[in-house]
């Protein structure tokens, strides 16, 4: 019965993962997904430059970056090179997991810190790769969970701060960017919990279109830096330079083992949704290589001037709702990334988004990231053990945040440890993990 079960779900997947369905089928399905993950790619690079204060141009070209890595990315991910990708359709955008380090190191050295880190830190999932299963012990859902959710809770005041109409701005908290920041968040709330289809699952996007035009007539865009713009880029290899800092090491690695245990959940995911299995040799080797690719793509946009990238839990959602898991629509959509990256126009277009239309979004998806981390503690089971681990390490996490004086007396490398929200929480959830003794219906769910 069971067996028959799992032969119908199959069975409803109309292009399989080696199918190839007609070539106009297939780059408007390759479209789905990438208006699925946009906003995804973008705000990450959006929200670093107005944390630290890039200018228009230098934001439209790092948006720009960002899509082409993303594009690269895809596609090794999908198409695979010897023993890199999966060969599933994982399309990979800009991770937001990384952008609490990212924030960090470009207040204190600038791009070149930011993507140095991002670069020198990547082999860290690269050697993961080798490790999938060692990996998760060592990151169970207690750890992943609560540093998810710290990631999302120090980054709402980000998303706060563009909500208001940015950092600095002189209408700063203006009823006007309260109004509109307000509208966003409306329409998404609207088309998330009403929306149906592709317009539920790409309702922050829904929102910030329907934002950005409204703020048209408002007179809040200025299109200057778009008629600007070239109609081609081409991408500079470590335009901005390269540096390191021992004290942001811990942030990034954490970062990169979190990511490590995304990506083998979403693959996972990709591949039950595709019809394909998921146990087995074949799937273990899918992870491993399926991981690799992450590391080796964080690496490849260090170099291009972006941020660290992974795959895209929402496109998932787009396979359930089409039903087509054929590998062929992902390499549409990485070719699709890939050429909206090379036409500065659009980067300078998403560049001069008003912040509260930014910040609207934001709030939603930082909050929706802290309250993922609940959801993947609860993989472990929500037992007082594990409830316990959440709770000090939230706690000492946000300590930190609210009082960064807290640290001031510690040793010099300590004290940057520390004075991190996220490496708080990570270090001290992964000791108490250690310390203290699993309850057996726990080490049951964290096999599963």
């Amino acid at each position: 019965m069971e067996e028959r079960k799992r032969l119908d779900e199959k069975a409803i997947v109309l292009y399989k993962l080696e199918d190839r369905p007609p070539l106009m089928e297939t780059i408007l399905l390759g479209l789905q997904h990438m208006l699925a993950m946009f906003v995804g790619i973008i705000t990450p690079p959006l929200i670093v430059a107005g944390a630290i204060g890039l200018d228009t141009e230098t934001t439209a070209f790092i948006v720009s970056m960002a899509l082409i890595a993303s594009g690269i990315a895809t596609w090794l991910q999908i198409k695979t090179l010897g023993p890199i990708g999966s060969g599933l359709l994982g399309v990979h955008g800009t991770s937001f997991t990384f952008l609490p380090p990212a924030i960090s190191a470009g207040l204190a050295g600038g791009l070149p810190l930011i993507f140095g880190m991002a670069l020198i830190t990547s082999p860290v999932e690269m050697v993961l790769s080798k490790f999938v299963e060692q990996a998760r012990r060592i990151f169970p859902p207690v750890v992943t969970g609560s540093v998810v959710m710290m990631i999302g809770l120090s980054l709402i005041g980000s998303g706060m701060n563009d909500f208001l109409g940015g950092v600095g701005a002189e209408d700063f908290a203006s009823p006007r960017n309260i109004i509109l920041a307000l509208f966003v968040l409306s329409i998404i709330i609207y088309f998330n919990r009403f929306g149906r289809g592709l317009a539920r699952i790409g309702a922050v996007a829904v929102g910030i279109i329907v934002g950005y035009l409204v703020s048209l007539p408002l007179g809040l865009v200025d299109f200057g830096p778009v008629a600007d713009a070239g109609w081609l880029t081409l991408p500079r290899p470590v335009a901005y330079g390269l540096s390191f800092s021992w004290a942001a090491v811990i942030p990034w690695v954490v970062a990169y083992f979190i990511t490590s245990i995304e990506t083998i959940g979403d693959l996972t995911a990709t591949a039950e949704a595709s019809g394909e299995p998921v146990t087995g040799k074949l799937h273990s080797k899918r992870l491993r290589g399926g991981v690799l690719a992450d590391g080796i793509g964080s690496a490849i946009a260090a170099v291009f001037n972006s941020m660290p990238n992974t795959t895209f839990s929402q496109n998932i959602g787009v396979i359930h709702l089409t039903r087509i898991g054929s590998r062929v629509v992902g390499l549409a959509c990485g070719t699709i990334l890939l050429v909206l990256g090379f036409l500065p126009k659009i980067g300078a277009l998403v560049s001069v988004m008003p912040r509260p239309v930014l910040g609207g979004a934001t709030v939603a998806m930082f909050g929706l990231v802290a309250t993922s981390g609940i959801r993947i503690v609860s993989r472990g089971g929500l037992t007082e053990r594990n409830m316990f681990i959440l709770a000090i390490g939230l706690a000492l996490g946000m300590g930190v945040q609210y009082v960064p004086e807290a640290t001031e007396q510690l040793p010099g490398v300590i004290a940057s440890i520390f004075e991190q929200p996220i490496a708080t929480t990570a270090i001290v959830t992964c000791l108490l993990n250690l310390i203290i003794p699993r309850e057996e219906k726990e080490d049951d769910a964290d096999d599963n």
